[in-house]
């Protein structure tokens, strides 16, 4: 087949993205392609990857990379080809992503698009959600009804009794969030083993909810959050905690948490002895940075409250990355109702992360935390082709991780940016 032949190819499946929930995997070569294959990897300046199956079948520079014959061709027009992305703060809360059973497939899928395909995430680990919300969701994902990254969920949250954070509603969903709080060490733990069993990917406990009133921040029992904690560690799964102070900070590590889901702005910058002490437990950090404007903006306080609290969050995560912690990108999206990533990058490099660290964030760092990094995170023979090409360079600037060219999940487009101009 001519390169033109292939040309008419390609041109037919960036129809199939803009009017079916996803294109059939296949035989893709993609070239001309600033190749990235992993945070430590020397860029190929000219390209190619060769994708059967779903996977990474060959990649390399374009003169020894030889497309075969019938093969369809995406030319990368010089962009950056990267991994796939992760984002490890998310929750499926937001309109329609919220009720996901009561809306159409295309519906779905749209929203899916907006909020994460276009911006390079295949996997989404949602960290609270109303209960088999997710569950479903994803298995219409998994069966080619909705077009949507991969998603792995914690489902239900653990609040202390009487908990509920005071900065969300009684109700999502449908979903009352009340029925989330539990009072035993015993209650727990049954309801963290039942939730495993169905299919979750881990535990999310409020080690410190935010209540409000006089009590401020609610510290979760310890042995509650041990109970919780413990039953997901002997099925293997992650611990996600909100610690919120350091009272809350105490309670994760002494659980045993694996990730914080966010840094903790209302207090001082963490001090050496705390970093070492998260680092050496080999617990993980999302900063979610880009949410603490967002919230501040939402109370109306001034311009100094703001300042402060992301001079707090940004020197944790700058102390905490220089001690070696795993970082992980995260928005805290479907909470926080912007899916933009551009500041929340702008805010991590300006904390002290470079590309690479970024690039880290969004790719090997979630899936070997994750369990996945034998499929996931990097470009690689046998890997799975999920993968983000970009319009620019982000080692010219950090914010070219949010100019998404296309996304491809499996070998199969998912977005592709000309199909939705």
């Amino acid at each position: 087949m001519t390169t033109f032949g292939r040309s008419l190819v390609w041109a037919g499946l960036l129809l199939a993205v803009a009017v079916a929930p996803c294109v059939h995997a296949q035989s893709v070569a993609v070239v001309n392609a600033r190749i990235v294959a992993g945070p430590e990897a020397a860029p190929i300046a000219r390209g190619t990857v060769l994708i059967r199956d779903g996977r990474v079948a060959a990649f390399g520079d374009a003169g020894s990379v030889q497309v075969p014959e019938g093969m369809a061709v995406l030319d990368a027009g010089g962009g950056t080809l990267v991994a796939g992305f992760w984002n490890s703060h998310v929750h499926l809360i937001a309109s329609p992503l919220d009720h996901a059973a009561g809306h159409a497939d295309e519906v779905l899928s749209d929203a899916l698009t907006a909020a994460y395909l276009r911006w390079g995430f295949t996997t989404v680990f949602d960290i609270a959600s109303a209960p088999g919300n997710a569950f479903g969701l994803r298995a219409r994902i998994a069966a080619g009804e909705v077009r949507g990254p991969a998603i792995l969920t914690v489902d239900e949250p653990f609040f202390p009794k009487d908990g509920v954070p005071g900065y969300v509603p009684d109700t999502l969903g449908g979903w009352s969030l009340k029925q989330a709080e539990v009072a035993t060490a015993d209650e727990a733990s049954a309801r963290a083993r039942r939730q495993l069993a169905q299919g979750a990917d881990g535990v999310k406990l409020f080690a410190g909810s935010m209540v409000g009133g006089e009590i401020g921040v609610l510290p979760m029992a310890p042995d509650i959050a041990r109970a919780v904690a413990a039953a997901a560690r002997e099925a293997g799964k992650p611990v996600f905690a909100h610690p919120s102070n350091t009272e809350g900070m105490e309670v994760a590590m002494a659980a045993g948490v694996t990730v914080l889901a966010h840094t903790t702005p209302n207090i001082d910058p963490w001090s050496e002895a705390l970093v070492r002490r998260l680092v050496d437990a080999d617990i993980a950090l999302v900063p979610t940075l880009a949410l603490i404007e967002v919230e501040v903006r939402k109370e109306g306080a001034p311009a100094d409250v703001l300042e402060r609290l992301l001079a707090n969050a940004s020197g944790q995560l700058r102390a905490f990355s220089a001690a070696g912690g795993d970082v992980l990108f995260g928005t805290d999206a479907g909470y926080a109702e912007v899916y933009d990533t551009r500041d929340e990058l702008r805010l991590m490099h300006v904390a002290g992360l470079d590309w690479r660290q970024l690039l880290a964030s969004l790719t090997t760092t979630p899936a070997a935390r994750f369990g996945q990094a034998a499929r996931k995170g990097r470009i690689a023979e046998g890997m799975d082709a999920d993968l983000v090409i970009l319009a620019r360079d982000p080692a010219a600037g950090v914010e070219a991780f949010a100019d998404v060219r296309y996304t491809l999940i499996g070998g199969r487009v998912v977005y592709a940016a000309e199909a939705v101009q």
